[in-house]
């Protein structure tokens, strides 16, 4: 493989790889829930969320923001421990905007998480438009002392795609917050969705170019599925969407990485929901058989990560 970046086994940058190279041991991410909400569900930028969001759909069942965050960590370590032998953890604030409510808040739950001794860091999910000076700061503070990753949920590029999808932000404010974190000792994590309709295969992995020149530490991908319950879910059953195929997902992805900075690492390739709630597209494949219909695609094609990718690869680490 033409970069140290790259996992020759997966033929990719593998987050859980990254990891280990940085701090020396398995580390896992424990989700938890810190009772938050979003600015396009509580009228600040519009109501309802996502059509396509339940946060059931990627959220544990055992994370629930009346349980404090402390017994959530409990379990989901525990769990980590035993199935994969993890030694130390990243504490993953995922459902909802977590960044959306009173510095004090926040600095309070991200602290009570970083107090234990096998926590390394932190990883807080959140959206372009829901980060305040002053949220922006504190999170600089704790990076001084612990690994602190801000997964920026962008989802799309396409400023129509997301009004469609009722995101309730622009493709310029993604830019923007991008600008703002950055040079301040964060990873930067982007998340993005295929299957949009009104965006193309081309357009979608024409984005690897432009994110291999921000400064992101690292991207997830998933398909977009839908889940009962959703805005989405009623459009396809009325007919007016349809789900990708698993080979057009498979393939898109690849296509994406080959033209991917192989300095970015990833966290995620493929999403999953709960059989009770999914609805579509149903793949019936595990989890591990979705990261190695990726895996074996790249090694029928004879590529990699970034073997498209013409410029110099960077450190990941949230600098210009």
């Amino acid at each position: 493989m033409p970069s140290a970046f790259i996992n020759p086994d997966l033929r990719f940058n593998s987050y859980g790889t990254y990891l280990r190279r940085r701090f020396g041991c398995r580390v896992s991410k424990v989700n938890v829930d810190g009772g938050f909400t979003c600015p396009n569900r509580d009228g600040s930028r519009g109501t309802g969320g996502c059509i396509y969001c339940d946060n059931s759909s990627f959220s544990p069942s055992g994370t629930q923001a009346i349980v404090p965050i402390e017994e959530q960590m409990a379990a989901g370590m525990a769990y980590h421990r035993t199935r994969l032998g993890s030694e130390k953890f990243l504490v993953y604030f995922q459902k909802f905007t977590n960044t959306y409510g009173p510095v004090e808040k926040l600095a309070d739950l991200y602290r009570r998480a970083l107090a234990h001794p096998d926590v390394l860091g932190i990883s807080v999910g959140t959206r372009p438009d829901a980060l305040s000076d002053g949220s922006i700061e504190l999170l600089q503070e704790l990076a001084r002392d612990h690994y602190v990753c801000v997964e920026l949920g962008l989802q799309s590029r396409d400023d129509q795609v997301l009004n469609r999808i009722n995101r309730g932000h622009t493709f310029q404010e993604y830019l923007q917050a991008v600008h703002r974190l950055a040079g301040r000792g964060l990873e930067l994590c982007t998340h993005l969705i295929y299957g949009f309709p009104g965006e193309s295969r081309a357009e979608f992995v024409k984005g690897a170019r432009l994110f291999s020149e921000l400064p992101i530490g690292c991207l997830k991908l998933h398909q977009l599925h839908v889940v009962q319950g959703t805005r989405l879910a009623e459009l396809y059953r009325q007919g007016a969407f349809a789900p990708i195929a698993l080979e057009e997902y498979v393939g898109t992805v690849c296509d994406f990485l080959e033209e991917l900075s192989p300095s970015i690492s990833i966290q995620r390739l493929y999403g999953s929901a709960p059989v009770e709630i999914r609805v579509a597209p149903n793949w019936d494949l595990k989890n591990n058989q979705m990261w190695y219909a990726v895996v074996n695609e790249l090694k029928r094609r004879g590529s990699w990560q970034g073997c498209r990718f013409d410029g110099v690869p960077r450190a990941a680490n949230g600098e210009w």
